[in-house]
């Protein structure tokens, strides 16, 4: 098994192999372009986040955006991301249709190992993330590796979501927790 097949397996994996390191290189060089680029070269802006995801839906994001791999990022339709966006994409990430990220969003499936000596080895891991359709996620919030967003959902700003929420529900704070249906 690669180290890559390993990542997208959440097994422990080396993030160092020097296929995930290209991997990562080309992401991180399409990011900064991305960055770079004038606020009103919006078709250029575009191209460069279909290469990036590796996809023809289209998208808006706001600079500056990360992301480790791009690849693993699967994109619904209408999608909106307000400023400095991080995506950790060692594993998959679905994102539904018309989902709004508020600035400063953090969408996080990687992980270390808890043991120190696993951890210090070069080890990780990363477990995939699913956002449903209709899903908005507040300012500042984190969503933490493994969890799932059901649809219609709100997530209110600053909270950390470390496990499932279902659909149509408000839910905030840290841990995040349901607050009231919608």
């Amino acid at each position: 098994m690669t180290e890559k097949e390993k990542m997208l397996a959440g097994m422990p994996y080396n993030a160092s192999d020097p296929q995930l390191f290209a991997d990562r290189r080309r992401a991180k060089k399409l990011c900064q372009e991305f960055n770079a680029m004038p606020f009103d070269k919006d078709d250029e802006r575009m191209s460069l986040l279909k290469e990036l995801f590796q996809t023809e839906n289209t998208c808006y994001m706001e600079p500056i955006f990360f992301c480790d791999y791009g690849y693993n990022i699967e994109l619904g339709k209408n999608f909106y991301a307000n400023h400095n966006c991080t995506i950790l994409d060692v594993n998959k990430v679905k994102i539904g249709d018309n989902v709004m990220f508020a600035p400063n969003v953090q969408i996080y499936t990687a992980t270390h190992p808890l043991n120190a000596e696993e951890r210090i080895s070069g080890k990780e891991m990363g477990y995939a993330i699913e956002i449903g359709d209709n899903v908005w996620i507040g300012g500042g919030a984190i969503v933490c590796p493994g969890v799932k967003i059901g649809k219609n959902t709100t997530i209110a700003a600053g909270s950390v979501v470390v496990k499932d929420i279902p659909e149509n529900v408000l839910a905030g704070g840290n841990p995040c927790k349901v607050i009231r249906e919608l």
